[in-house]
């Protein structure tokens, strides 16, 4: 070893020991008196992620059940200290009630150097955030969601036509359920979101498909940027990390931009997102206009965060309904029943909206699968509650990162009975799960919940409706039971994928 390598070790060795023992930051916990498992230096408490034995929120999960009669404990995102809430009134307390103190997301973007991620609504902060999220409000309304019913329902129609067609062929009848819903969200957000008309199953190198499912690929590089992102800012900064590459920023924004000419010179209007947006940058409010960076962002985290949270949770859905006996049976007589019954066989938005056990279905689906993880940051001082009934309150700083542990929650046997098990009944009637205690929280909680749940909920029930009126699922070989989840990303996918027969209903 020679000296330069020998000084250059010491003094690296010397900055780890320094940041591990005496940084006041890594004995947070400590200083609180907030339980936690002691971290490993630089690495903090995610190695088993890093060593892909757990995925982040497996590895969230393991923490919380480590501390059963704590209302929350500590844990090192790498060097980020975070504390992790299992109570849920502090969670309401902090989601809700003092959101004040708790505004912001924990950011893993940055604005000068990823202007389109930077600019999104998830993204924004403060001010900022309040005066994006009255902005795009309105285009998440129950009545725009009724306007855009018609071109999701064509989108599922078609969707429907083309796996009825490929459940007549033996040799394909065994289909990867998230790479055909990924093709659908595709098609119903393109229409919903662009005002543009793709078939995404009859044409898969299409633009839009192609650049989204990149985009969205948390099997590979992407996941590292999120991880590089949120846990080491400046050296992201320094070498430009971006969640989007350039290519992918530029085909979007030339989309857009050429969408929005295309409307103004031929005087064309639609019920989608982008016009929403159109009509808000021409009215006469002389001092808020919206950027056509504002406007790609925002249409570009509605395309994204759609595509993959979508065919995600249809997959989940559709293979819960397929390997529970009786669920199928049971929801598809629900289904027949409103399509009988409709008017030319066409249902309308409150048809669909209003099927009880469709609804606790896909309730379920969603506190077994819950989409993303819920985060906040303390942006002024503020008392949490005694941690047990021994202690004292703690005060935690400006600029602390606090987790909701969702998963944890929607499978704690103290909320949910057999809370591993595939249980609709849960959500009906007088069984019915109460979302106020914050033990059920699947699109976040408080202001900064998700803006588009209403139009993931309504995706989700058009296309499951359009399948089960017109296919029968069954598991096959390469159907998993139970679902093991993927350790090397950072959202929840199984291993191997998500595998089932489809075959054509035979009526008498």
């Amino acid at each position: 070893m020679d000296l330069l390598t020998l000084i250059l070790t010491i003094f690296l060795l010397g900055l780890l020991y320094y940041n591990y023992f005496y940084n006041p930051k890594k004995n947070i916990f400590d200083h609180l008196d907030i339980p936690y498992v002691k971290p490993l230096p630089f690495f903090g408490n995610i190695i088993p992620c890093l060593l892909r034995k757990l995925n982040y929120i497996e590895l969230v999960t393991k923490l919380y059940n480590k501390f059963p009669n704590e209302k929350y404990f500590g844990m090192f995102d790498f060097q980020t200290p975070v504390i992790v809430i299992r109570d849920p009134e502090i969670i309401k307390s902090i989601g809700i009630k003092n959101f004040e103190s708790f505004i912001n997301h924990r950011g893993f973007t940055n604005e000068s150097i990823d202007p389109i991620f930077g600019r999104s609504l998830f993204s924004l902060k403060d001010n900022q955030w309040r005066e994006m999220r009255t902005i795009l409000s309105p285009s998440f309304t129950s009545s725009k969601m009724k306007m855009m019913f018609n071109l999701m329902r064509n989108c599922a129609e078609k969707f429907t036509q083309a796996l009825l067609e490929i459940s007549t062929n033996d040799s394909q009848n065994i289909i990867n359920l998230k790479d055909i819903f990924t093709k659908i969200s595709a098609d119903v957000i393109s229409t919903c979101a662009f005002g543009i008309n793709i078939d995404s199953m009859r044409d898969p190198k299409n633009n839009l498909y192609m650049i989204g499912r990149k985009a969205t690929n948390f099997d590979g590089i992407l996941s590292l940027k999120f991880l590089l992102i949120r846990n080491f800012k400046r050296l992201s900064k320094l070498f430009k990390i971006t969640i989007f590459n350039s290519r992918v920023n530029r085909f979007f924004t030339n989309v857009i931009s050429s969408n929005i000419k295309f409307r103004k010179e031929e005087g064309i209007t639609r019920q989608d997102f982008l016009q929403w947006m159109m009509d808000f940058q021409d009215n006469k409010n002389e001092n808020r206009k919206l950027s056509l960076e504002e406007i790609t962002a925002n249409v570009v985290l509605f395309f994204v965060g759609g595509l993959d949270a979508v065919s995600s949770a249809l997959s989940f859905a559709l293979h819960e309904i397929t390997v529970n006996p009786g669920v199928q049976e049971k929801l598809q007589q629900e289904i027949d029943n409103v399509f009988e019954n409709s008017p030319g066989h066409e249902p309308t938005y409150q048809d669909i909206m209003n099927m009880p056990y469709m609804d606790a279905v896909i309730n379920e689906v969603l506190r077994l699968y819950p989409i993303g993880i819920v985060d906040r940051i303390c942006n002024r001082k503020f008392e949490l509650p005694p941690i047990s009934s021994e202690k004292e309150p703690i005060t935690v700083s400006p600029g602390m990162s606090i987790t909701f542990p969702m998963f944890a929650i929607h499978r704690d046997s103290q909320y949910f009975e057999n809370p591993e098990k595939f249980t609709p009944e849960r959500f009906l009637n007088e069984k019915r799960v109460n979302a106020s205690s914050a033990t059920y929280f699947p699109f976040g909680i408080g202001p900064r919940i998700c803006i588009g749940n209403r139009f993931a909920l309504m995706e989700i029930k058009v296309v499951l409706f359009y399948l089960l009126v017109s296919l029968n699922f069954q598991s096959c070989c390469k159907t998993s039971v139970p679902i093991k989840f993927k350790k090397d990303c950072f959202l929840l996918l199984p291993e191997g994928g998500f595998w089932l027969k489809i075959e054509k209903r035979k009526f008498p």
